[in-house]
């Protein structure tokens, strides 16, 4: 299943990112690829929002692991710097828990298998406009979509 997004400004982008943590269920796992700048710390913030989160939400590019505690726990990793070493961290155990497992730079952890998760993938089409596609091939994911449309 595949959706596609535009937003305009930032502001649209946290909105739909909103929209998808409030929508979102234990056990979920969400990785993000773009380039930098594409705006996949942006819906992270909405994201948190949606779960009810009010800790200003940052990247964790030099911390590779935040934990944000809301209606869901929220744990957002960037995996740029790993290299495949995320079995140190515990990652299983995350997204096996009750919490939202989002994932920056997922290219970067060679063992995790991306038919599971819901895809996001952020294009840069102007400054601040962005096409932000939705794809899985998992069914637990179907709901959310549909409820996206």
């Amino acid at each position: 299943m595949k959706l596609e997004f535009i937003t305009e400004t930032p502001q649209e982008t946290k909105n739909l990112g909103e929209k998808m943590g409030s929508l979102s269920k234990p056990n979920m796992v969400w990785t993000m690829s773009g380039d930098l700048g594409a705006g996949k710390t942006t819906l992270t913030q909405g994201i948190a929002r949606g779960l009810g989160i009010t800790r200003t939400v940052s990247s964790p590019t030099f911390t590779i692991l935040k934990i944000y505690q809301g209606r869901l726990p929220l744990y957002h990793f960037d995996a740029y710097r790993l290299e495949g070493t995320h079995q140190e961290l515990g990652f299983e155990e995350m997204i096996d828990g009750e919490g939202l497992t989002v994932i920056e730079w997922p290219e970067y952890m060679e063992d995790l298998d991306q038919t599971q998760p819901l895809r996001i993938t952020l294009h840069r089409l102007g400054e601040n406009r962005r096409q932000i596609v939705l794809e899985t091939d998992n069914e637990k994911y179907v709901e959310l979509m549909e409820a996206l449309k």
